[in-house]
């Protein structure tokens, strides 16, 4: 069977990459995981249009307890401060102790989330939470993590951990939280951005919470121009992922926005942002799903399947 090595007799495996070389791109992109992870993108976009952060209620159980996943890995950063001597300098070595931790914990923290009942997911499902923030290695973060991310929501999709009402908590709780953790551990660690896009990037670590965050302006009154005010972002900054992004970035970088942020600069131009969602879901197709420097190391079994889409 194509897509991983067997794990039991859950009917669950162990997942594998699928993606080896340039030519395996027809394949992902023809396949079950690459519909229903597009469909699955586009429909958490939908779910939150027109909604702050602080319209959602509290969302199921699974939710809360996902939260309590990303709690939980958060609190390790004190346990591995980085080094002192590399403590200003990108790529911090303590890093590799945060992802060993997390590597070591994740059969436990999985089951916290899924529950007995579906005993033998966590081999399955682990791989793609301990790829969704960073790679040890080479001490970076990119968005074929953050893809991971998505990936791993979905799996607890399917496995009825996380329910259909759930999709706006999904997106304004529980990712909202991991994009705090992640930039806890890029501003912490100094992570390497992954890849080359430099200024031309969206952004130099995470795209989704400008895709999701775009999709929350739609039918406000707020205009994409107003993204960069520096009084909206101070006054309705926690309520929208989109002025959470520029935030961040803001509190990174120096120097003019335009200069070392072109492409979420040259957004602010877009005259209304259903244009601004409409472009970057096509983007994020584009140069996240359709890039093979960023898909290459994706791992597919039977939750997300390699095989041929009908």
């Amino acid at each position: 069977m194509s897509g991983g090595t067997q794990a039991g007799l859950s009917g669950f495996i162990v997942p594998r990459r699928e993606i080896l070389e340039p030519g395996d791109m027809t394949k992902w992109q023809r396949s079950t995981a690459f519909v229903e992870i597009s469909s699955f993108i586009e429909q958490l976009s939908k779910s939150v249009e027109g909604k702050k952060v602080s319209d959602v209620g509290a969302g199921s159980a699974g939710v809360e307890r996902i939260c309590g996943l990303l709690d939980e890995a958060g609190s390790w950063v004190a346990m591995f401060p980085p080094e002192g001597s590399e403590a200003t300098r990108f790529g911090n070595k303590s890093f590799r102790r945060w992802a060993a931790q997390l590597e070591q914990q994740a059969p436990r923290l999985i089951r916290s989330v899924v529950g007995d009942e579906r005993a033998g997911a966590e081999a399955e499902v682990a791989a793609y939470l301990t790829a969704a923030f960073g790679n040890a290695t080479r001490i970076d973060y990119g968005s074929g993590h953050e893809l991971s991310f998505v990936m791993w929501l979905l799996c607890l999709c399917k496995l009825g951990v996380l329910e259909p009402a759930d999709s706006q908590a999904i997106v304004l709780t529980v990712f909202a939280r991991y994009v705090e953790l992640c930039q806890q551990l890029q501003r912490t660690y100094r992570l390497e951005p992954a890849g080359s896009h430099g200024v031309w990037g969206l952004d130099d670590y995470q795209f989704l919470p400008f895709y999701f965050g775009s999709a929350q302006f739609i039918g406000t009154q707020t205009t994409p121009a107003a993204s960069l005010d520096d009084r909206l972002i101070a006054e309705q900054g926690d309520d929208y992922l989109y002025l959470r992004g520029i935030r961040f970035v803001m509190a990174m970088k120096r120097g003019p926005f335009f200069e070392h942020s072109r492409q979420l600069y040259d957004i602010s131009g877009v005259p209304r942002w259903e244009k601004v969602n409409q472009g970057l879901r096509k983007m994020y197709s584009a140069e996240v799903l359709g890039r093979f420097p960023v898909v290459q190391h994706l791992v597919f079994g039977t939750l997300l399947s390699i095989a041929r889409a009908r």
